[in-house]
């Protein structure tokens, strides 16, 4: 391994890895498998449960300043939506409008391209750009699922305008029946580890995935 790659995974807790008992996650899985690939990757996982659009776009910079030094290949994935869609009890709306998600996107993601903007030119590890978007996943709850689609193909949107490549989650699983009986056996939003495994092939099987 002679390269130096570092990577932040900054998101919410499906990042983290909330729900799996091998305590993995999708991104431990795919930071994994890179690895063994003979990638020379040093990840940071930065998820945090409950976390929105706005949370992360309140600490990305600060998280990701301390962990991304000069000298080295910086890359950072986002992966939020989720916590944005959800209705508290007694709420009229949803945590965060899809207004404000959109626009603390376009933020994080022009935040992120700077961080990233002095690395070292991507080839053999895949896609020249050094951010990505990894997109919400469908929970148990099909009203709940409306709106998160609705908020994945707008934050596909913004990511496009931004030049930042994404994955998208939501319509594989959602169809994916063996995933929604995870979850709806879990909390209702989060899959143990074989639902988190499914997540980690989607990751990996995208064009745009770096260490493919």
């Amino acid at each position: 391994m002679t390269e130096d790659i570092r990577v932040c995974f900054i998101g919410d807790s499906f990042v983290n890895g909330t729900g799996d008992d091998t305590a993995l996650g999708w991104v431990g899985r795919v930071c994994a498998v890179a690895r063994a690939r003979g990638v020379g990757l040093t990840a940071y996982n930065l998820g945090i449960r409950r976390d929105t659009s706005l949370d992360v776009l309140a600490r990305c910079e600060q998280e990701w300043s301390r962990r991304l030094p000069a000298g080295v290949d910086r890359r950072i994935v986002l992966s939020f939506g989720v916590n944005d869609t959800y209705i508290e009890d007694g709420a009229a709306d949803t945590r965060v409008t899809m207004a404000a998600s959109c626009d603390a996107f376009r933020r994080i993601a022009a935040a992120a391209t700077a961080a990233t903007a002095t690395a070292a030119t991507a080839t053999a590890t895949g896609s020249a750009s050094r951010v990505l978007f990894v997109g919400p996943p469908p929970v148990a709850e099909d009203d709940h699922n409306a709106r998160v689609e609705r908020l994945a193909a707008a934050l596909f949107g913004e990511a496009v305008r931004c030049g930042v490549p994404h994955i998208d989650l939501f319509t594989p699983l959602v169809a994916d029946e063996r995933y929604r009986r995870e979850v709806a056996s879990g909390d209702g939003a989060h899959p143990n580890a074989a639902g988190y495994a499914r997540i980690a092939e989607q990751v990996m099987a995208s064009p745009v995935w770096w260490f493919r």
